[in-house]
């Protein structure tokens, strides 16, 4: 099968739908289905999901851009933690539509950097479904941004053609958590939210979560319309993609 045939080709997404995850339950999480990708027990996964007020690092592990000491972030109700992602330090918390697809590029015949201009590309155009103008990120940028203030993060790992990790977008977290950091280690740039630039009514932080990742999904994947059973925090629950 040739690369046009594998991109027309109809796939399969499984969305889960989680809720609020501790970032380390989360991490555990992907690093079973990655692995269970890997060995093709499972389909091509998406996580949609939430986090509480939590710092995380790239694998580059630029801890000066943490402009507060560690001990101090307990006070904000706040954690940190280290990841294996590209990218550097930024912030997840409640009101982020935060996505991590856990799909094999290999299948879908796509690089590495067509992936992260797809991710780029769908937060732009969730933002134009609220009239919001975003752009990718300019050279020694990285993410989506509205202007000047950057509004999606991205930070993938890519482990055997499987990825991991994925984007974060601001639809309304509390942005004062941003200024305890330099976001993704890009100085003298502020960060900005859907509900800030936006006059349009919002929908529901998880429903908007789910519009989001229906712009990755249709990206990729033809899906059929099927229940998905999703482990969660709060016991079963299941979610009709469409």
């Amino acid at each position: 099968m040739d690369d046009l045939q594998k991109m027309r080709s109809p796939r399969t997404l499984e969305v889960w739908k989680l809720g609020t995850v501790n970032y380390l339950k989360s991490l555990k999480l992907e690093d079973k289905l990655v692995s269970d990708r890997k060995a093709n027990r499972i389909p091509d996964t998406l996580l949609s999901l939430q986090h509480p007020p939590t710092y995380t690092l790239g694998k580059r592990r630029t801890d000066h851009n943490l402009l507060i000491p560690e001990a101090e972030l307990k006070g904000l109700g706040a954690e940190l933690h280290y990841t294996q992602r590209g990218g550097d330090i930024t912030f997840h918390g409640p009101h982020h539509a935060i996505l991590y697809p856990i799909i094999s590029l290999r299948s879908i015949g796509i690089g590495a950097r067509n992936y992260v201009e797809t991710l780029e590309r769908s937060m732009i155009e969730f933002a134009s479904v609220y009239r919001v103008k975003a752009r990718a990120g300019h050279k020694g940028e990285t993410g989506v941004w509205v202007g000047d203030r950057k509004i999606g993060a991205i930070g993938v790992r890519i482990s055997s053609g499987i990825t991991s990790h994925g984007l974060a977008f601001n639809i309304d977290p509390d942005l004062k958590y941003f200024e305890h950091i330099v976001p993704c280690g890009i100085a003298d740039k502020e960060v900005t939210s859907l509900r800030r630039e936006t006059d349009t009514m919002l929908l529901h932080s998880e429903e908007m979560m789910m519009l989001c990742g229906r712009k990755i999904l249709h990206s990729f994947w033809t899906t059929r319309r099927r229940s998905i059973k999703t482990n969660s925090p709060s016991g079963l629950t299941r979610f009709n993609p469409v």
